[in-house]
């Protein structure tokens, strides 16, 4: 009680700090005096929670100290078995634990200490007791080593006796779970359960905290990312180009190119909110189409298959039109006749799901290549990880984007859009 008390006056404070300097709450410095605040509070909890403890399972305040400096450069990397299998050993070694173990929804990610010949990382999660903890999102006790787990070909030989299993957690769901197990030379008593709540509680923390200054940081790289997509100086370029070239043989053209090119900026440079509804995103898909059959002419075909009832739906600010940015150069510009680009637009009323689609009939992509575009490297085709990114982190896993490709036939993108999403 006295931890989650502390850490939230901690983070509470951060929190009004960042108010006063008018600091949004997406701003990285926001996410910068939230991570101080919250990890002074968490300093300040465990030196709390270390003079509470009895004096037999009590540590010293400096290893408390030293476990959360160690444990955060890991942490802030997310939960995989690298980071689990750093944490687990720091566990170990500075908390002298007898064995611990880190896992996922679905495996272990990682395990030190006696019965390390059968607790295997990449194991499936046996535990019926830690399977219980992270579906309840409470920490469990269990003194029965029937519940711990062990593989079958054991025949109840595990040097572990118990273990206290607490639910590691992130936005209020369990991600995975932090497990403290006791051999038969020792027992599974209060000072354990209470050491293990405090070291899941601060895992978790630092796992949130991990979370928001990546959110933060995907904000602004998907911010800068779609504008730079947008205001790319070779389209622009190309397309000024065009209408120099227009403006010699048809003026009336040439004018309309640049009504329709103040138009593509104006809505490039409008949105500061998450979302805007389906019928500006589909008008500024279909200027930007303008300006491209311009250049290319009979080369660009383009067809349009839109439900008129998707046209007030919110969807992501600048998501759709890189989609087909990314056919036009990727597929349909490198074939020497061109090719088609076709939007689509459904709404599913099964799940109120919004289903885009953006087909080309170019040059496709090559297999090896489909498992690296969802990838943020900085490559020609990086948007589109940065709209996965986006989706994962205005949607959680309610939406889809599903990537289909034959070389040589063209390419398949697709987006499901569930409804729901804050369009501020």
């Amino acid at each position: 009680m006295m931890v989650s008390l502390i850490l939230s006056l901690a983070v509470g404070a951060s929190v009004a700090l960042a108010a006063l300097a008018k600091l949004e709450l997406t701003s990285p410095w926001t996410v910068v005096m939230i991570v101080a605040g919250s990890n002074a509070g968490l300093l300040l909890a465990l030196r709390v929670r270390a003079v509470s403890l009895r004096t037999g399972k009590a540590l010293p305040q400096r290893r408390m100290v030293s476990l959360v400096e160690q444990t955060l450069p890991h942490m802030r990397l997310g939960l995989n078995e690298d980071t689990a299998s750093r944490t687990v050993q720091l566990l170990h070694d500075v908390m002298r634990l007898e064995a611990v173990a880190i896992t996922d929804r679905e495996q272990v990610l990682a395990f030190t200490g006696p019965g390390a010949d059968h607790h295997r990382a990449g194991d499936e999660v046996r535990s019926p007791v830690v399977r219980k903890a992270m579906e309840s999102n409470q920490i469990l006790v269990t003194r029965d080593s029937r519940h711990l787990g062990c593989s079958p070909d054991r025949n109840g030989n595990c040097p572990l006796t118990g273990a206290v299993v607490s639910p590691l957690s992130c936005d209020g769901h369990p991600v995975g779970s932090l497990t403290v197990y006791e051999s038969a030379d020792g027992t599974v008593d209060d000072s354990l359960v209470e050491l293990t709540k405090g070291l899941g509680g601060m895992l978790s923390l630092q796992l949130e905290l991990a979370q928001a200054h990546r959110e933060a940081q995907i904000a602004e790289t998907a911010k800068l990312d779609a504008l730079r997509a947008q205001i790319n100086p070779h389209f622009l370029f190309n397309t000024l180009n065009t209408i120099s070239m227009k403006a010699r043989t048809d003026p009336e053209e040439a004018r309309r190119l640049l009504v329709r090119l103040s138009d593509f900026l104006r809505y490039a440079m409008k949105y500061s909110g998450h979302a805007a509804p389906f019928g500006e995103e589909y008008f500024f898909v279909r200027t930007y189409l303008f300006l491209e059959k311009a250049r290319f002419g009979d080369r660009l075909r383009i067809r349009y298959d839109v439900d008129p009832q998707c046209l007030s739906f919110p969807v992501p600010v600048l998501t759709i039109q890189p989609l087909v940015e990314n056919a036009v150069k990727h597929g349909i510009a490198q074939r020497p006749d061109g090719g088609l680009v076709e939007l689509r637009a459904r709404m599913e009323p099964i799940g109120g799901v919004l289903r885009v689609k953006v087909v080309d009939n170019g040059i496709g992509i090559e297999s090896e290549r489909l498992s690296s575009l969802m990838t943020m490297n900085g490559g020609e085709i990086s948007a589109l990880s940065n709209i996965y990114e986006r989706l994962i982190r205005l949607y959680g896993g309610r939406a889809s984007f599903d990537i289909s490709s034959v070389p040589g036939k063209g390419t398949s993108v697709s987006l499901g859009l569930p409804v729901g999403i804050n369009s501020q």
